[in-house]
């Protein structure tokens, strides 16, 4: 202090607020910005959270399992850093039924979530001068955590035109002896694809060539309803070593519980040897776990939910992407490359060269909240420019509700006949 002014040594974390602008989160909040009370209801077609339409309630045996879980007093104690063992064996066994070989509770970390679950994985595999390997486009989350540890992101391209299938190509052009990891988001997110269990292997091998674990990212695990079933990306653990990332937000429809997991599908115990499951434990231990009555309630949860009531999920899915794939038909502007065959939301194509005063995505997005009161999230946000993320998980008529005002804000901005040349005549 000096002449009574105190000079403070406070300073905020800008590596943080640089990360911070790669999340969903921040876009849409940005977005919502321009809403306008126009007497209509918001419909959200831009966030992958469907809990609050009636349609998509969790099942009764989550919640009378969160119940019997408080009421039975035993879960009111801080749990173990890595999750309570019952917790992590109930994960094991769950996932072990569709694996060739058996987890046990040693493999599973419970976590505050699947972003909490990125948030310990990249941690644990930054190290100076390290790179990894992201889909684009892809889950941002992946991104802002990787800037946040300073670790080199560096972006292999899904492509549209093989069903979003990974372009192992760039992978092997991009990989190099510093690379740590490739991420692999199945269900796909943000595309609404499903990889084949020819395309995962060729995935694995590629990354056994490159001398890299696989961080599989299936929190949407399960949810598909076109021609593919899910393969679980530890079906080829004894290939390459294997992370996934799971959670009950998407499957059971309660992401505001947190509760994730990380598995090691390693077989070959060889990320024991090089440390990184040690990492793992001691990252943490210093971080934070999940409610312990949410672990207490998980076995019940995992063991005795019915295939009805994912069957039931399913269906209101499939019906909700018939009735987004065919109104999308009717707006020329937007351009889906295939039908949505798992997850909650694909990539749609924007051509601008079909509107006027429309400059890119972000402000095809801010406008169509401003003027519809709809809300999409802008593809740069996942890594395509003038590309739209839209959410097909919502009540199937409000989802009929937003196309239909997507058309109307198309209409209204779309080029005069007179002032398209004739290839854009053709597209119409």
């Amino acid at each position: 202090m000096k002449g009574g002014i105190t000079k403070w040594c406070i300073r905020g974390n800008k590596d943080l607020d640089a990360a911070s602008k790669f999340t969903v989160r921040g876009v849409l909040a940005s977005i919502m910005e321009n809403l306008r009370n126009d007497g209509r209801p918001t419909i959200p077609l831009g966030h992958g959270d469907p809990s609050s339409f009636p349609c998509f309630k969790t099942t009764p045996v989550a919640e009378d399992s969160l119940v019997d879980a408080i009421r039975s007093a035993k879960f009111n104690c801080y749990g173990p850093a890595a999750g309570i063992s019952m917790a992590r064996r109930s994960v094991a066994d769950h996932l072990s039924l569709n694996l060739p070989y058996k987890l046990s509770p040693e493999d599973i970390f419970l976590t505050v979530g699947a972003n909490h679950a990125i948030e310990v994985i990249l941690s644990v595999l930054a190290r100076p001068g390290a790179n990894i390997l992201i889909p684009r486009p892809g889950y941002p989350v992946y991104e802002a955590r990787a800037a946040f540890s300073n670790i080199e992101v560096r972006h292999f391209n899904l492509l549209p035109e093989n069903g979003w299938e990974v372009d192992l190509d760039s992978v092997e052009a991009l990989a190099d002896g510093n690379t740590v990891a490739i991420v692999i988001i199945n269900p796909g997110n943000p595309c609404g694809n499903v990889f084949t269990h020819e395309h995962l292997k060729q995935v694995a091998e590629t990354a056994k060539r490159l001398g890299i674990l696989v961080i599989a990212d299936e929190v949407y695990n399960h949810l598909c309803f076109g021609s593919k079933p899910f393969v679980p990306g530890g079906v080829f653990g004894p290939v390459t070593p294997v992370l996934t990332l799971g959670s009950l937000s998407k499957r059971w429809i309660v992401p505001g519980w947190r509760l994730g997991w990380i598995a090691i599908n390693d077989p070959n115990a060889i990320m024991q040897k090089y440390g990184l499951v040690e990492s793992i434990k001691s990252y943490i231990s210093i971080s934070a776990e999940p409610p312990t009555f949410i672990q207490g309630a998980l076995p019940q949860i995992l063991e005795k939910t019915t295939n009805g009531f994912f069957s039931n999920t399913i269906d209101i899915l499939k019906e909700a992407v018939d009735v987004f794939y065919t109104k999308l038909e009717e707006i020329p502007c937007l351009t889906c490359p295939q039908k949505p065959e798992g997850a909650m939301s694909c990539m749609v194509k924007l051509n601008l060269s079909l509107l006027e005063d429309i400059h890119d995505d972000m402000d095809f997005c801010i406008k169509l909240a401003k003027e519809e009161s709809v809300i999409v999230l802008p593809g740069a946000a996942v890594g395509l420019k003038n590309w739209l993320r839209i959410t097909f998980a919502v009540d199937p008529a409000a989802l009929e509700d937003g196309l239909e005002r997507i058309k109307a804000f198309y209409l209204r901005h779309a080029k005069k006949q007179g002032e398209l040349d004739a290839d854009q005549i053709v597209s119409v």
